[in-house]
């Protein structure tokens, strides 16, 4: 496999996006939502294999005091080569130069990758507090 993967901070396309949600186990989101939802985003990293997308992370939020941090995918073909930790760095370095002292980082972790998630300071929450969520 080629392990000469491009990174780039271009917003990938809303159709492409969605192939990898779905070949990476999340969830198909609308292409129109898709869209704007690129759109808006904070800070994008993308990973490509020539042209293909092939892994990418992305941060949402308020740009002041609340971050979130998502869509971190990697297809199965190139998982277990360190590009999900590629896309966390990236993310991370873009935290720690670019936001205000005290703003509140956080993310959903799916089993086994909280373990990567730990690696770049998370914890758990609970049981102070914990995740919830409503879809539309």
């Amino acid at each position: 496999m080629n392990m000469d993967i491009a990174v780039s901070y271009e917003i990938p396309d809303a159709q492409e996006y969605n192939n990898l949600r779905i070949i990476s186990g999340l969830s198909p989101k609308d292409e129109v939502g898709s869209e704007v939802g690129l759109k808006n985003s904070i800070f994008i990293v993308t990973l490509r294999d020539s042209e293909k997308l092939i892994g990418m992370g992305r941060i949402i939020g308020d740009k002041g005091c609340f971050y979130h941090i998502v869509d971190i995918a990697v297809a199965p073909s190139y998982q277990g080569n360190g590009l999900g930790k590629r896309i966390m760095s990236e993310i991370d370095t873009y935290l720690k130069n670019n936001i205000p002292k005290n703003s509140y980082v956080s993310l959903i972790a799916d089993i086994p990758a909280d373990e990567l998630y730990k690696k770049f300071g998370f914890e758990y929450s609970a049981p102070k507090s914990v995740g919830m969520m409503r879809k539309i």
